[in-house]
Order: structure tokens, then sequence, then C-alpha cells
């Protein structure tokens, strides 16, 4: 009798049960064009596979194709220099979203011009993202193209005496979108911002320091007290776009979790769900920490899988700061896949050196049509950046080698 063969998809639900899913491939980050220099106390990379100005702090890009075949990075930027605050603060404080493309997916391209600031800027300081904007996610959907990102407002030392201005813009933060049908048309400025936010914090639940406070005795929700780092796909199955997205915990420290809201289209309205998503837990049995997930839909596994950058390494089974893959049948439940190291916090440069890398986040994608990874743009530092203000910063674009297990 003939053995009888059946489809990985058929075989995987058999095996690991409908709501669960077996990765098939393994990331293998390949050599990138750059070179590692010196600048005053900071080293940092240079060269065509790197973007970064001169005077500005850069960092997370995000990287569609467009119609006419170039590519087209939304890059988040801010002014560095000796008058200027530290990493740590002006990220929060002034942060912007610049523009620039190239000929190529992973290297040349060039700044063309900030398209997007506070909206104090055009005098409007009480608006929902008026201080600065930052996380930009950029996604094309049948023909247009859509702009997520995040906006915080500096509400007023009044509203907690004994919150500094770093802290009550960054409790402030929520999400947008903004809709354009070509980029010449983001260029030229022919788009209308979000008046509201797509996406708000339910719940404010910290010990200290927070503004608004809920009730006490608040649960706290996925999406507590922030909105950050959006990732937006479409569910095939579902036939709904998923928002997914970072709150904070506090218990009793930082931790950054995540949440994901569902709507009709990609402007939403998004309803927010109660679930924590990326459920892995520690030895202690609490959630991981994690942040800047980047999630997508492969439709040549049927599946979503997400990249986040992973605080204590439980997610990848690896050092900590590393990002990590993880995967879902639904967007909903997830597990770590069998290759759950997608990139260490180094990177291989073309000369064959390996430069170790203080920081390696904001991960996003340029997939294939089926959704498999082609090429990584990160966020990222040679040295410790939190107290500096020389813009040593900068995005790396790095191609990817895809292993398929067999």
């Amino acid at each position: 009798m003939k053995p009888i063969l059946l489809p990985i998809a058929v075989f995987c639900m058999l095996l690991f049960g409908s709501s669960q899913v077996a990765a098939q491939f393994q990331v293998s980050p390949l050599p990138v064009d750059a070179k590692l220099q010196q600048a005053g106390e900071s080293s940092l990379l240079d060269g065509p596979s790197v973007l970064n100005l001169q005077d500005y702090f850069v960092w997370g890009g995000s990287v569609v194709q467009g119609k006419d075949g170039k590519y087209h990075m939304l890059f988040a930027l801010w002014e560095s220099g000796p008058d200027q605050e530290a990493f740590t603060n002006s990220w929060v404080l002034e942060s912007k979203i610049a523009y620039a493309v190239s000929d190529f997916p992973d290297r040349d391209f060039s700044f063309q011009k900030i398209i997007l600031k506070g909206a104090r800027y055009d005098g409007n300081e009480d608006a929902w993202d008026a201080q600065g904007v930052h996380n930009p996610h950029v996604k094309e959907f049948e023909g247009s193209y859509y702009l997520y990102y995040i906006g915080g407002r500096d509400p007023g030392e009044k509203v907690a005496p004994d919150v500094d201005k770093r802290n009550l813009v960054q409790q402030s933060q929520q999400m947008g979108v903004i809709k354009f049908d070509s980029f010449e048309d983001l260029v030229n400025g022919d788009f209308e911002r979000s008046e509201q936010p797509i996406l708000s914090p339910r719940t404010r639940v910290k010990s200290s320091n927070v503004v608004n406070p809920s009730p006490p005795g608040t649960e706290a929700k996925p999406d507590n007290l922030i909105v950050v780092n959006p990732s937006v796909d479409y569910n095939p199955h579902t036939k709904e776009y998923m928002l997914f997205f970072k709150g904070n915990l506090y218990d009793p420290v930082w931790k950054g979790v995540h949440g994901v809201a569902t709507g009709p289209t990609p402007m939403g309205p998004f309803t927010t769900k109660d679930e924590f998503i990326f459920d892995i837990r520690m030895p202690d049995g609490k959630l991981a920490s994690a942040e800047d997930p980047y999630v997508w839909f492969s439709s040549k596994y049927d599946c979503f899988f997400a990249v986040v950058k992973d605080f204590t390494g439980t997610v990848a089974r690896s050092e900590k700061k590393v990002l990590a893959l993880l995967q879902s049948k639904d967007g909903i439940k997830w597990e770590t896949t069998s290759h759950p190291l997608f990139m260490k916090r180094e990177v291989t440069l073309k000369s064959g050196e390996t430069i170790r890398l203080d920081r390696l986040e904001r991960p996003q994608l340029l997939l294939s049509e089926e959704g498999i990874p082609l090429y990584l743009y990160c966020a990222a530092a040679v040295d410790p950046v939190n107290q500096k203000n020389d813009g040593s910063s900068f995005n790396l674009q790095i191609p990817l080698g895809i292993n398929p297990d067999h």
C-alpha cells in the first residue's frame, strides 16, 4: 500500500490542532554593505545599507514597494546636537516622520523631506498628536497606502504635578492613521491627518506618577496606559484587519505587553480585544516583556508570524534584547516557532566583520507575495545612546536568507 501524503497545512493541523501551526523556515541575516566609523565619542555604521543623517537621530523605518517599482521608506527622526536633549527624552518630545526612497530594497535610501510633525507646528497644541509623531508603519491595502503612527501631547503639569513633561507626553501616546494614494501625494501634503486617534488606552493602571488614573481596583487591559508600536495586516479567514499594539504593565516595574484590535477596514473602526497576546511566560509565571511587534499573515503557511524585541530572551530562548519569532493560526493565540531566534543583536558586514550592537529594534519587514521575509529594517546603535545627543543612531537595511524546514 502506498503511503498517504498529507499537505503540510493539513499535517500541521492534525499534529498541533486547528489553532496552532508549525514553522517551516529559519531566518539567516545576510551581510550588509556598511563599515564601522568613529564620530566624535561614538561609533556608528555608515554605507549604502545604512540610513543616517547629520544633525539627526534616525530610528525605525517602514518600507513598501510602490507602483513605480521604487522602494519607499517612512522613518522616525528628530534633531540632535549640543542644544538638544538626550535621546531618552528627545524621541518622546521631538520625533517626526520623514520620507526616503531608493531603487533598491536594501541600500541607497535617499532622504527627501519630513512629511509629518507634531500638530503644534501647525498651531494646534490641543491635538492628540500635538507634541510629536513616531513609530511609522506603512502598508498597502487594495491599491491605497496607509501610514499608521503614534502621537502624544503635553497636557500640562496641572494634570499631574509630580510627573515631568517627558512622562506626561509619553503617557498620552495613542495611534492614528493617514490614507494616501501615492507617495507624490504624501510628499505634497495631499492627505488628511487623524483628527482623532484610531486606538486609545482603555485602562490607566499604575501605582504612582500616573496621568488620569483608572479607579482603584481596575484590572489592567493589554492596552494599559499607552498604545504604541502599530502593526497591521488583513486576516483572510475572518475578513477583518488586525491592529497589533503594545501597552504597559507595571508589576512592579515597566513591562511591555501586547494586544490586538480588529476592524472592517484599514481605517477601522477598531475594537480592542481583552486577550493578552504573545502570551509567553517566564519561569516565575509572569508574562515575558517584549515590544516592537511586526506581525504579518503568510499565505504560504496560512498563518500569522510576529517578530518582537525580546527583553528577557525568554521568547527566543537566547540572550536578552534579541529579535524573536512567534506564530499563530488566528492572530490571538500565539506560540514560539521551532526556530524562535530571529536575529541576534549584531550585524555582519560584507567585509566579514561582525559588529555587536547596543540597540537593534523597531523591526519592519519587506515580504514576498506569499509572506516570506526578504528584507529587515531596524533602528540600531552601536553604542548606548540614551544619554547622548550626538545623533549616533541609524536605520539598517538587512537582506535575509530563508532556510526552509524539510
